[in-house]
């Protein structure tokens, strides 16, 4: 049973989640010859306060 966690930046809507979680686990049942049923994957939002590079936050972009 693969499980695959995507960590990404908040914003972005339900719509491209959906989509985003389709084709990760079209990818992964794909490559590793795993059933659909049996692909989890976890998106992780971060809040833009949290993560930075090159010394600035994202939410001061």
């Amino acid at each position: 049973m693969p499980y695959v966690t995507v960590k990404m930046l908040e914003g972005r809507t339900d719509e491209q989640k959906r989509a985003l979680v389709e084709k990760v686990t079209a990818a992964v049942s794909e490559t590793v010859n795993a059933p659909i049923e049996n692909v989890t994957v976890f998106i992780e939002e971060m809040p833009k306060n949290h993560y930075g590079t090159a010394g600035k936050l994202f939410s001061d972009r």
